[in-house]
């Protein structure tokens, strides 16, 4: 038997499996975001031309829907593998899968080439990558949680958190040089650059992830044979923790959609110029990578209950106020705005969730729990949100159906909170007892 781990091991190891997990989100949302951006900016008239500019940008929305989809379904077949094999491997599958969609969808041709076969391609790898982001979160999030100590967790999974802004920021960047080229240009090579450039994220997170050890607590379950033999089957049993944890986290990804992807079709569409949306968003993510570890390790000493309902409360209360700056066509009216909205508002719901989300479930089922309850989340607040929105605003001819939106998911957030227990005492390495009450404040755990 191998000799137990120091304690500097142990913190050394913890600070790759943190390092890891947030390079993983990060290329999650660096694929996601460029696309997003891009989508916004000249998929429709690459992909789908000959339509309305309209039609064409919910067009290439819908593409941008699909792979949010695709989520749940990565969710259920990784943490169907990642609670029986191991989390390590399926970390190293997904991230491939991730950055090797992205790197395709930089190469394909387009409408002008392939025809109707440019959209299917398109949405084909939409979809994989779908897939693989479903997979990702979950098993990245719970190793870091499962790796920590009982006191910091909602710290150490800030890690992971953090990777969301830092993926924003690093395609707001990229995009932003690459749109300064002339129209012409970026429409016929620019837009590639970005998605080429995953690679490089790629590469650095498969690295990292390579030095990485398997979660202690999924080796424990491994060692005594107790893994679950069909783990959503276990979670869909009692399924009140995912349909909860899904309703949590609908407010921080409608906000997160809204205040990025759409934001720029919006923006760019009443007047503002894509360096100043491109700039609201980089300062925005500068933001939110303090609040987010703040908000986390606030939640350690208050409980993952106040602070997200605090920033659901705030999001809500701000919405209109927040598009009313918007539509000042100001380019520092913007950047608050974007601020407010998502880099303070919705880095408060989405701060706690990583280690609120592992928490809620045992775990023999934890990687399946937590991510069906993260996915369902991301394809209900921001799979649909900005084909929702540019719908709406499209037939409405002002921006009031966008702060419907954001008010409303916000809200979701604040009124489910109330009927989640609060899991920042809980031990992980202890079976949730399947006894609990189902009063408001209190909810079941899942055990295998």
């Amino acid at each position: 038997m191998p000799p137990a781990p120091t304690a500097s091991e142990r913190t050394l190891q913890l600070r790759r499996v943190a390092l890891s997990g947030m390079l993983g989100t990060a290329v999650e949302f660096y694929d996601f975001l460029v696309y997003g951006t891009v989508a916004a900016l000249v998929f429709g008239e690459l992909f789908f031309p000959g339509a309305d500019p309209a039609v064409g940008t919910i067009a290439a929305f819908g593409t941008f829907a699909a792979g949010y989809v695709a989520r749940p379904i990565g969710g259920i077949v990784f943490g169907h593998f990642g609670d029986r094999l191991g989390r390590k491997n399926m970390l190293l599958l997904t991230m491939g899968l991730m950055g090797g969609a992205s790197f395709l969808i930089g190469v394909l041709p387009t409408y002008d080439t392939a025809g109707v076969w440019a959209p299917v391609l398109l949405i084909t790898l939409r979809v994989v990558q779908g897939i693989a982001i479903g997979g990702e979160w979950g098993g990245a999030t719970l190793m870091v949680v499962e790796h920590a100590g009982e006191r910091r967790r909602g710290l150490w999974s800030s890690f992971t958190q953090m990777g969301a802004p830092l993926g924003s920021l690093i395609s707001a960047s990229v995009v932003a040089l690459v749109s300064t080229l002339p129209k012409d240009q970026f429409a016929a090579w620019g837009w590639r650059v970005p998605f080429l450039l995953s690679v490089l994220l790629l590469g650095v997170g498969l690295f990292v992830r390579l030095k990485v050890v398997e979660s202690p607590l999924f080796a424990e379950v491994k060692k005594d044979r107790a893994e679950s033999r069909l783990p959503i089957l276990d979670v869909l049993r009692r399924p009140k923790p995912v349909l909860l944890a899904c309703c949590v986290g609908i407010g921080a990804f409608t906000a997160q959609s809204l205040l990025t992807s759409y934001l720029i079709a919006y923006a760019t569409g009443i007047g503002y110029t894509r360096p100043q949306v491109l700039t609201a968003l980089t300062v925005s993510a500068a933001v939110a990578l303090v609040v987010l570890p703040c908000a986390s390790a606030l939640s350690d000493r208050v409980g993952r209950r106040p602070v997200v309902l605090s920033g659901a409360i705030l999001s809500a209360a701000t919405a209109f106020p927040v598009l009313a700056l918007v539509d000042s066509r100001s380019s520092g009216a913007l950047i608050l705005a974007v601020v407010i909205g998502h880099g303070i508002s919705q880095s408060l719901m989405y701060g706690p969730l990583g280690a609120l989300f592992s928490e809620m479930f045992g775990t023999r089922v934890r990687y399946t729990g937590a991510s069906l309850g993260y996915q369902g989340a991301t394809l209900v607040g921001a799979g649909f949100s900005p084909l929702i929105a540019g719908s709406l605003v499209a037939s409405s001819g002002n921006g009031t159906p966008v702060a419907l939106l954001l008010c409303g998911g916000s809200l979701i957030t604040a009124l489910t909170v109330w009927f989640v227990r609060e899991t920042s005492r809980t031990s992980l390495g202890d079976e949730p007892t399947p006894e609990l009450p189902t009063t408001p404040h209190h909810t079941e755990e899942i055990t295998a």
